[in-house]
């Protein structure tokens, strides 16, 4: 998904986000605000991702 509509559709996309990685909280959704690399940040700060991992996550991730 490409940027923009990452972010338009982010309030339809984080309950999705949240099922998929279930340890990011409201105040990360919140940080995060449909930003892919701040999405990408916080699963490599949650989960022990590399950028590359999280990137191809984010990438890869149906919405």
């Amino acid at each position: 998904m490409n940027k923009d509509t990452f972010e338009g559709k982010w309030e339809q996309v984080k309950g999705d986000v949240q099922k998929k990685w279930g340890k990011l909280t409201n105040d990360d959704l919140d940080v995060i605000k449909g930003d892919s690399k701040k999405l990408v940040g916080k699963l490599q700060e949650k989960y022990g991702m590399t950028k590359e991992e999280a990137e191809k996550e984010v990438d890869n991730h149906k919405f």
